[in-house]
């Protein structure tokens, strides 16, 4: 027979739930079963991988200690865990024993829950141990709580060894409404995910991959919203300036979006367009951001090339006309 315990305190000196735990352990090991101890308090970084332990137990003992309010952190994400990772074929033929020990109120309320949680799960229902302790050290030494602990873990091999029968309860109903539409996994699968998910390199890496994901599509939609493609064409030919008689040639690269602008000016005709001429007059390369900054007109073409927001190859003076050939809202 195995049994698992998975302890959801703190792991303090003084916690009542240790020494509980301590005496069902001893007591079960003299009956010859096989106990395994998980305290999650240290496993709290791969507490979703925990939940794959349940598949070999027979049953399982899930204590925690009350200290202020509610079972504790640690033993919700366990459950959280089983919840979204475990067999639950694998749960429906186990037995889960609360036991909750409290420094104040609200011990019988944790166990509710553990045990609403279980059966939720599917699983199956051991007797409870709950108690209020005032002073760790005068319950240790009571001889009758001791008695009613030993009583109580032999009850518990008694369950899991006859394999008593219970009752249907409503909250298998409940379970059933709730696996209808999720996404069946097996054990294998199950097991691959709660890895990852508590791998916290893993983990940071897929949030950094869909925040980068999330910036692509953000930035997709502003260009869309701007006019797509069209937007560098159109803003250059709207803001095109034929009075100042020019022939010259241009190439803008905008380096960001891999777009590259050809424009060949020739007096009152401006030909612009999508392509590359490398033996233009003027190269010049630029970001998006300071191609907006030029057609907002906050900056000139001559000003982003003199603060090195724009580098340029070519003649000097023919820059510069870009700003007499474009004229840009001020």
């Amino acid at each position: 027979m195995n049994i698992n315990i998975y302890y959801g305190g703190r792991g303090l000196v003084d916690d009542p739930t240790i020494f509980v735990v301590n005496k069902i352990q001893e007591v079960l090991e003299e009956l010859k079963v096989n106990v395994r101890r998980y305290n999650l308090y240290e496993n709290k970084n791969t507490i979703t991988t925990l939940s794959q332990t349940i598949t070999d137990a027979d049953g399982i003992v899930l204590a925690t200690t009350v200290e202020w309010a509610g079972m504790g952190g640690y033993m919700q994400m366990f459950l959280d865990s089983c919840w979204l990772y475990s067999d639950k074929a694998q749960i429906a033929d186990t037995y889960m024993f609360p036991v909750v020990m409290a420094r104040t109120y609200g011990e019988r309320e944790v166990i509710l829950s553990l045990s609403n949680s279980w059966e939720i799960l599917g699983g199956k229902l051991g007797n409870p141990l709950s108690a209020y302790i005032d002073d760790t050290t005068e319950f240790e030494f009571n001889t009758e709580y001791k008695a009613i602990i030993e009583k109580y873990a032999e009850n518990m091999y008694r369950t899991v060894s006859q394999k008593i029968a219970q009752l249907p309860s409503s909250s298998q109903t409940i379970k059933t409404n709730l696996l209808k539409d999720t996404m069946k996994l097996t054990p294998q699968e199950s097991e691959q995910l709660s890895k990852y998910a508590s791998d916290d390199t893993f983990v940071k890496t897929q949030k950094q991959d869909i925040e980068s994901l999330a910036n692509i599509y953000k930035e997709l939609l502003n260009d869309q919203e701007q006019g797509g493609d069209e937007y560098y064409i159109t803003s250059l030919k709207e803001s095109f300036n034929p009075e100042t008689g020019v022939k010259s040639t241009y190439m803008l690269s905008i380096s960001d979006k891999n777009k590259t602008i050809s424009i060949s000016v020739n007096g009152e005709h401006a030909d612009i367009k999508f392509g590359e001429n490398k033996e233009a007059d003027v190269v010049a390369k630029l970001t998006k951001e300071v191609f907006d900054q030029i057609v907002d007109g906050t900056v000139t073409f001559h000003r982003a090339f003199m603060t090195g927001a724009m580098t340029a190859r070519g003649n000097l003076k023919t820059l510069r006309m870009l700003d007499e050939i474009f004229k840009f809202p001020n």
